[in-house]
């Protein structure tokens, strides 16, 4: 990977680390309010589990970002941490806190999926 190519990840990774940290501290919908309606109720923890949802997905891609970006300075950015083979660019382009290649990954998630396969059995 060339420097040029590098430095644009880094921004592109910084970018989304700024977006994703300032949507972290939002946290207005996890308010909890008392309402004497049930149909209030229900619709305020709707609205709380879906937050908590956002909040959880968030903070899960602001560890992979800075993640990415400690990869960067580390200089194995682009690297598989699984098969130690380049991750192709046009995946880092999509996805650039990738730390696997399409193949490692696809391995990863059906280890993940199998114990719920086991649980459902």
């Amino acid at each position: 990977m060339t420097k040029t190519e590098l430095n644009t990840f880094r921004r592109v990774l910084n970018h989304r680390e700024l977006e994703l940290g300032s949507s972290n501290g939002i946290r207005e919908g996890l308010a909890i309010g008392s309402s004497s309606d049930e149909l209030d109720r229900t619709q305020d923890a709707s609205d709380r589990d879906y937050a908590m949802s956002n909040l959880e997905r968030n903070s899960d891609r602001l560890r992979e970002v800075r993640s990415a970006l400690r990869r960067v300075e580390s200089g194995t950015f682009g690297i598989c941490a699984g098969c130690e083979e380049n991750i192709n660019p046009k995946r880092l382009a999509a996805i650039p806190w990738a730390p696997f290649c399409i193949a490692c990954q696809e391995a990863a998630d059906r280890e993940l999926a199998e114990p719920e396969l086991v649980l459902a059995a």
